[in-house]
């Protein structure tokens, strides 16, 4: 009876076992990433299968009833392991929808920045053109083209009114060191009035107020040298330039400043420099990188330069620097250019270009009147420049709704308190710099032009009791 007890006993532990073993293969997962716990569970009932053996035969022959307290122990944790097989899935259940709502919250974000970067991109620069014309306390503009036109056709017949008393300074906008026709035909206008005329030689690819330190320094030095005003006028950025040195150095230059023309100026801000630098848009940091090696590595420029021409940048400064309109005459000249055709196949002179002349042929001898060549010759260098604002004026116009000359709209060149020119001819932001192959003799260039706002400017400060 006793040797019967011993077999059953024996057949009960290899069946809890085999009964071990089979839940060790089904939940060796578990196992892997819990070792400890598992050990603790089932370590007590074997550790190999001789050893297991060895340690069932000592304990029948030595103590039967605690191989019976063990066997039943056995089975108790073999029922249990169903419920740790429950609590495994629920924690592996349990980490894949924390892993779940991690990437929804993650991909909920990057929609959430690529529909902002696509809202601020569409939007582009709709909020800050006018911003001028929304600020309250602001000086109004005075409308002044009738006496702009009335002047202009004084100056086609002959009447030239510029004193001589004064200093006319020209000041280039932005690459007018890769521009050599920039204002040259003007002053050679101006000199053959008998006018004092001058250029003003700065880095126009610098800051504004890099350029507005030299400006200072440069009309300092032209008031000493002469002992007269100076009488100013920028084209585009050289009029940012010019109105912020009046800004920056009122004081010292209070004396010595006639006036300012800013023609063509984005005061308020250029939507063109917005939106190729506004941040926070698609493909901004591409943008960028490109203008960078545009203007930093091939034009050797500050990349400041045309920062400053952005809406937050003019924001900033125009709310820091107040511009003297109250004391100062200011005229402010914007035009809007064509988007005809025709304009597509007009060609700007921007340069010279010097070319020897090849050898004369053997057949030509020297005594031939006919081929008389001198040893160089100039070359004119044409680009499709008006062409190219042509189609920046439309795509302004079809995107916001505004006139522009190409690069500013015409909102934005009206300085608060100045006397506004609103030209009605079609002319494109470089018209007043450089020359056309197709001239038109009945209308007038941009030398007239700028001769006929100086007038206006001499007129208004002689009406404000300034003139020297």
């Amino acid at each position: 009876m006793e040797d019967c007890f011993y077999r059953f006993l024996n057949l009960a532990c290899e069946v809890g076992h085999c009964f071990v073993q089979l839940l060790e293969d089904a939940f060796g997962y578990y196992y892997e990433s819990n070792p400890c716990d598992y050990e603790s569970l089932f370590g007590e009932c074997f550790s190999s299968d001789e050893a297991s053996s060895a340690s069932i035969d000592a304990t029948v022959q030595d103590w039967p009833y605690s191989c019976i307290q063990k066997a039943t122990s056995l089975i108790k944790k073999s029922l249990l392991a169903p419920s740790f097989g429950l609590i495994l899935g629920c924690k592996i259940a349990t980490r894949c929808f924390d892993y779940c709502i991690i990437y929804a919250t993650e991909i909920r974000e990057k929609l959430q920045v690529l529909v902002y970067r696509l809202i601020r991109t569409l939007e582009g620069s709709s909020a800050d053109i006018g911003w001028l014309q929304k600020t309250e306390g602001l000086t109004p503009v005075v409308d002044g083209t009738t006496r702009f036109k009335e002047l202009l056709h004084n100056v086609r017949n002959g009447t030239h009114n510029l004193p001589n008393t004064l200093v006319y300074l020209f000041i280039p906008g932005l690459f007018s060191n890769h521009s050599p026709l920039y204002f040259v035909n003007t002053k050679r206008f101006f000199s053959k009035m008998g006018l004092t005329c001058h250029i003003a030689k700065i880095h126009s690819e610098a800051s504004t107020e890099k350029n507005a330190w030299e400006l200072k320094h440069y009309i300092e030095e032209l008031y000493w040298g002469s002992g007269k005003k100076i009488l100013l006028l920028g084209h585009s950025k050289g009029g940012i330039d010019a109105a912020a040195a009046i800004s920056l150095y009122w004081y010292d230059l209070r004396d010595k400043v006639a006036g300012l023309a800013l023609v063509q100026s984005p005061f308020g801000g250029s939507p063109i420099a917005s939106d190729i630098l506004r941040e926070g848009q698609i493909a901004d940091k591409e943008a960028r990188r490109i203008m960078e090696f545009i203007v930093c590595k091939l034009i050797k420029g500050d990349m400041r330069a045309l920062e400053d021409l952005t809406y937050d940048k003019r924001k900033d400064f125009i709310s820091k620097h107040r511009l003297p309109s109250d004391e100062l005459p200011i005229v402010s000249f914007h035009t809007e250019a064509s988007s005809a055709p025709g304009v597509l196949a007009t060609m700007s002179h921007i340069a010279h270009a010097e070319l020897p002349w090849l050898p004369l042929p053997q057949f030509i001898t020297q005594y031939d009147d006919s081929y008389s060549f001198s040893a160089t010759a100039k070359v004119p260098v044409v680009i499709p420049l008006s062409a190219a604002m042509a189609i920046s004026a439309l795509h302004l116009r079809l995107r916001y709704g505004e006139s522009s000359d190409g690069l500013v709209t015409r909102c934005d060149a009206e300085v608060p308190g100045s006397v506004v020119v609103r030209l009605d001819r079609k002319l494109d932001h470089a018209w007043m710099v450089y020359s056309s192959f197709n001239k038109d003799p009945i209308e007038a260039d941009a030398s007239e032009m700028c001769e006929a706002l100086l007038t206006m400017l001499v007129e208004i400060a002689k009406k404000k009791g300034d003139f020297p």
